[in-house]
């Protein structure tokens, strides 16, 4: 037990620690994870309870904007780290209803509004006041300019990067939530239009001044009447607004937490726990740094440091990735021995080095990632990149990606022909007979897969005559493809299945179209621009030959309008919002697979619009009832399916 004077500065030690850290992570710059954050916070306020930092709130003021008072309170939730927290709260709070949403990981932000037009967006700042970044919240996505109502008050939302945008465009971050947090309060406002704002929280102006007449004078002025009005207010008036769901017991609002802890891989941007606030919309209680009446039901921690080893540089056709090979350690369950780095910008702009103590995270990842830098020991090794191909090329290092840029690099044709018999789903045909095969120099190109006897094949592994036999049976079954799956197999950087069909879609519906059309032109097909119609019209170019020959002598031949027959042949969709039993890339791809078209936008050809939020005012939403296209949700597309979702 500690005596008096050492507590005190074991207390004064922890204040500043958590103060410090606090302002780091609210300013995108965290450095340290959170499990050890954690254990700060735990062990302060069991010394000292009632220790001011309790009732503070981290500032992610940063000087650069003018400083304007809030309309909302912008505080923070107690929280519950394990289900016995979350019912020790449970039993206090009492509530007649849980109300639960996701715990988005972003950065808060208030929107304000003055009868019915957007005003002004502020960032969380200290609580009362905060930074006004509103030309750059005017090009986030979800934050609409004008509303259909009157409305004076403000929008309480989080600024999130989707996981797709965090890949595509700022993959050098180490985390969706230090790059949306950074690209927020640019000055130049660069990059803010991949931003989205989600909202869950409102109040009409002058509810939580000190003079506002509490809950009476909040009825009088307020939209809404309770938690899940609002969030349905809030739709109504165009808002983006997080997943909301309502339990009658607190086993219902846990076993929730349990099925979102193993799917919230699949959402499309990072959640790290859960909200639960009773149904009630309590002014009084909000006016609280830590409101009472609700709390963040945190997810189990995915993070933990571990000092890097080495950095192994994986190769996967012409491209290279460093893995980290780190000291073991526990995240989530296992024991983890490998992280993925991204790429040599995340090396740099970490710092990383070998020896360096490292923050790992795993957010439903098969191999987690290395995200944050902890300290580097004065004898820490500089990480060492490779700079030449096995094929004797120099490798190019763009910083996002590092390559061999030598279009006739075996290992390029080799993943070439594994890419061919994945797109196509051939059963049976393994890497380790293809790698012999390509090694003895008997198959290089895709078309002389479909020259093989089952003579020579039964040599090569020693499998006998049964299995060489039935696996060519595989190969020569899918001889008929579709046109996008053709394109796809040939493995053009970039240019999957759906950018494939996207193409096709718009109006090029063969391969002599894509062919002869210009960079220009396909960089108008929606969701192309200039990088992937220049990707995809260099890479027909380059591999215009092996294409004919492998269409040449019947060897392989395309089905009508280039689509795969199947249950939903003839029928187009677009999905839009949440899924909640698949990332929306995979339903996507299941369409194409059962022959439906996949569509970006509504259109009145569209055969559906699939939403599990039929009642959303989003814009496809609106296009869609007015342009009288069934909507349905995705227990009725996956209906439709028949049942084939569950089999790939």
């Amino acid at each position: 037990m500690l005596d008096d004077e050492t507590k005190k500065r074991r207390i004064a030690e922890l204040e500043l620690s958590v103060r410090r850290h606090q302002d780091l992570y609210y300013n995108g710059q965290a450095a340290i994870s959170d499990a050890d954050f954690d254990a700060l916070w735990d062990e302060l306020k069991a010394l000292d309870p009632g220790n001011a930092v309790f009732v503070a709130v981290g500032a992610d003021n940063s000087g650069y904007f003018a400083k304007v008072k809030h309309i909302l309170p912008m505080g923070s939730q107690e929280k519950a780290a394990n289900p016995e927290e979350f019912l020790a709260w449970a039993q206090k709070a009492k509530p007649p209803l849980f109300v639960v949403q996701d715990k988005l990981d972003g950065a808060s932000l208030e929107l304000q509004y003055k009868d019915g037009r957007f005003l002004r967006a502020l960032t969380r700042g200290d609580g009362l006041i905060g930074d006004d970044i509103s030309a750059n919240a005017r090009k986030m996505q979800g934050v609409p300019l004008t509303l259909p109502e009157a409305f004076s008050g403000a929008v309480r939302g989080e600024v999130v990067m989707s996981k797709a945008v965090h890949a595509a465009y700022f993959a050098d971050k180490a985390n969706c939530r230090n790059a949306a947090n950074g690209l927020m309060k640019r000055k130049d406002g660069k990059g803010v239009e991949h931003l989205q704002v989600i909202c869950y929280d409102a109040a009409p102006e002058g509810l939580y001044d000190p003079e506002a007449g509490g809950l009476f004078g909040f009825e009088l002025i307020a939209p809404f009447d309770d938690e899940r009005s609002k969030i349905d207010w809030l739709k109504g008036m165009g808002f983006t607004v997080a997943r909301t769901q309502s339990f009658g017991e607190a086993y219902e609002v846990i076993d929730y937490r349990a099925r979102v802890v193993v799917s919230r891989s699949e959402l499309p941007y990072d959640i790290d726990g859960l909200v639960v606030k009773n149904p009630s919309v309590d002014p009084d209680d909000m006016r609280r740094a830590r409101p009472e009446k609700q709390i963040a039901f945190k997810f189990p921690l995915e993070e933990a440091v571990s000092t890097l080893l080495d950095v192994e540089w994986s190769e996967t056709g012409s491209t290279f990735t460093p893995i980290g090979i780190m000291e073991p350690v526990r995240l989530a369950g296992t024991t983890v021995k490998r992280a993925n780095l991204a790429n040599t910008n995340t090396i740099k702009g970490m710092g990383l080095k070998l020896g360096a103590r490292v923050i790992v995270v795993k957010r439903g990842e098969i191999i987690p990632k290395i995200e944050g830098l902890v300290d580097c020991p004065p004898d820490a090794r500089d990480i060492v990149a490779p700079t030449a191909c096995s094929c004797g090329a120099a490798l190019v290092d763009e910083g996002t990606r590092l390559y061999c840029p030598n279009s006739a690099c075996p290992k390029k044709a080799l993943h070439r022909l594994e890419k061919w018999l994945s797109v196509l789903d051939i059963r049976d045909f393994g890497v380790g007979i293809l790698a012999k095969l390509f090694e003895s120099g008997r198959v290089r190109r895709i078309a002389e897969l479909y020259t093989l006897t089952t003579d020579e094949l039964a040599g090569y592994e020693r499998m006998g005559a049964v299995s060489a036999a039935k696996i060519l049976q595989n190969l020569h079954a899918r001889r008929e493809l579709s046109l996008p799956q053709f394109i796809a197999g040939f493995d053009i950087e970039n240019i999957g299945l759906l950018i494939a069909q996207k193409a096709l879609g718009a109006g090029f519906d063969s391969l002599e179209a894509l062919r002869k059309a210009s960079v220009e032109e396909l960089a108008h097909i929606e969701g192309f621009g200039e990088i992937t119609a220049r990707a995809l019209s260099e890479g027909l170019a380059a591999l215009g030959q092996d294409m004919d020959e492998a269409i040449q002598g019947g060897k392989l031949s395309f089905t009508q309008g280039g689509a795969v027959a199947g249950p939903l042949s003839g029928l187009s969709f677009c999905f839009t919002g949440e899924l909640l039993t698949m990332k929306r890339s995979k339903a996507e791809a299941l369409t194409l697979s059962l022959g439906g078209a996949v569509r970006s936008s509504v259109t009145k050809n569209l055969s559906y619009l699939v939403t599990n939020d039929a009642g959303s005012g989003s814009s496809k939403n609106k296009k869609a009832l007015a342009m009288q296209v069934p909507i349905i949700d995705e227990k009725s597309f996956l209906f439709m399916t028949e049942g084939q979702a569950n089999n790939g």
